[in-house]
């Protein structure tokens, strides 16, 4: 046989692998059931049952000591943002937000910032608003994130609580919100252990 006459052939075309057979006998989710899912997005599973009495019963108590302690001594201890920060503590106790870093310092950084604009500017809404901005930057640069404390900031230059008391129940509270997170955290085997971090 010569060169000449060998022929080139063409490979033989290969067919494509089939596609897997669409799975008629398998039903497709209802309707529902997407919904459902699709609402769950990719939120963390809630707690266990125990585990979220556990952080409901330890917060509630915190609170109730300071309510109980600003009755004692006729001061508003307990504000909202106090209540946001016990929250933060026992609900999510791994975050930045709730270390006793930013915890503290960071209601009391607000708290200064709350009396700064008070002073130069006067209690208003508008002033209200100007604080809780100017506080969340200094949060920011300080390291300190605490979203609850600029509320603390707007508490002040609404109310203009005196800072000779305000200041030291704010603090004391704040540390005693940590300590309630990090007893709690050792009372209960099997939680979150709190703080991640001290400062």
């Amino acid at each position: 046989m010569s060169t000449d006459e060998i022929t080139h052939t063409q490979p033989a075309a290969v067919s494509p692998a089939p596609s897997p057979p669409i799975a008629a006998d398998r039903p497709a989710p209802p309707v529902r059931s997407r919904f459902l899912a699709s609402l769950a997005g990719r939120a963390p599973a809630p707690p266990s049952p125990g585990a979220a009495l556990h952080n409901v019963s330890a917060a509630t108590a915190v609170l109730l000591v300071l309510v109980a302690i600003g009755s004692l001594i006729h001061e508003p201890v307990l504000i909202p943002p106090l209540a946001a920060s016990a929250a933060i503590i026992h609900g999510a106790p791994g975050l930045p937000l709730a270390q006793p870093r930013s915890v503290i310092a960071g209601h009391l950084l607000c708290a200064a910032v709350g009396y700064a604009v008070v002073a130069a500017a006067g209690s208003s809404p508008w002033a209200a608003a100007l604080a809780a901005g100017i506080s969340l930057a200094v949060m920011t640069v300080a390291r300190t994130p605490h979203s609850p404390a600029c509320a603390t900031a707007v508490v002040i230059v609404l109310n203009t609580p005196r800072p000779a008391t305000f200041v030291p129940l704010l603090v004391g509270s704040a540390g005693l919100l940590v300590l309630a997170g990090w007893a709690a955290s050792y009372a209960r085997s099997g939680t979150h252990r709190y703080p991640a971090y001290w400062w």
